[in-house]
């Protein structure tokens, strides 16, 4: 089944998820953001991947603008070559608001990932012949103040039927490219990613440090780092 047939049977119901207590606003880039993201699938994930790089939710300046995972505007617009209508959410932060291809901030951690891809495979198309980007969890949540919540921040009551769904849809994305190989962009990526398909998969289990300017180490030289665990994976360039 293609991905866009997979993925669009969720757009609805991750949509009927209600969050309280600190979540001031949720956005679902699945659903306004769906003509990049259906463009998206159609172009880079088809056929059998190699591995495939989970990541853990959207950031306010990449997916939350975009619809795809990592996807800082520029890498979106000038390397994936991808464009497309961004509606505006009916419910945002006024300091979070969805410009889509207008928005001027750049997300540091999509930036480095598509800039590595670049570096590295030259060309998105390369780079898709064996490789796919999928983000664990398509929402993303903003607190009253405006901070950005990741979900693994949300009380465990909240994130009960929100992992139920994630977890489908990592399972099938998974059954219809056929990794050997799951990579998770962080821990919690990589831990989801080993509960939900599981040790007797016959999938292997690996790690990238994520990209997030939070990190000391990403930002004294990500892209070694990247290099050097995908080489102790016998991933090659």
């Amino acid at each position: 089944m293609a991905l866009e047939t997979i993925t669009r049977a969720f757009v609805d119901p991750l949509g009927r998820l209600s969050f309280g207590g600190q979540v001031a606003c949720v956005y679902h880039p699945l659903d306004y953001a769906w003509d990049v993201h259906r463009r998206y699938l159609e172009r880079y994930g088809r056929g059998v991947k190699e591995a495939i790089f989970i990541g853990m939710n959207p950031g306010p300046f990449g997916m939350v603008q975009t619809g795809v995972p990592f996807g800082e505007v520029e890498a979106v617009r000038s390397f994936l070559g991808l464009r497309g209508e961004v509606r505006r959410p009916v419910n945002e932060h006024p300091e979070r608001p969805v410009l889509g291809f207008a928005c001027d901030r750049s997300e540091v951690s999509g930036k480095r990932l598509w800039g590595w891809v670049a570096h590295r495979f030259v060309t998105a198309g390369r780079f898709s012949r064996r490789f796919f980007v999928h983000n664990y969890c398509p929402l993303a949540f903003v607190g009253e103040n405006g901070a950005n919540l990741t979900p693994d921040k949300l009380p465990s009551a909240a994130t009960q039927e929100l992992y139920r769904l994630c977890d489908r849809l990592l399972a099938q994305t998974v059954t219809a490219l056929r990794p050997s190989l799951v990579i998770g962009v962080g821990a919690f990526a990589e831990q989801q990613a080993r509960r939900v398909i599981g040790e007797q998969s016959g999938v292997r289990f690996g790690r990238i440090p994520h990209p997030s300017p939070a990190s000391p180490m990403a930002n004294r030289g990500w892209e070694p780092l990247v290099d050097a665990a995908l080489s102790e994976l016998g991933v090659s360039n």
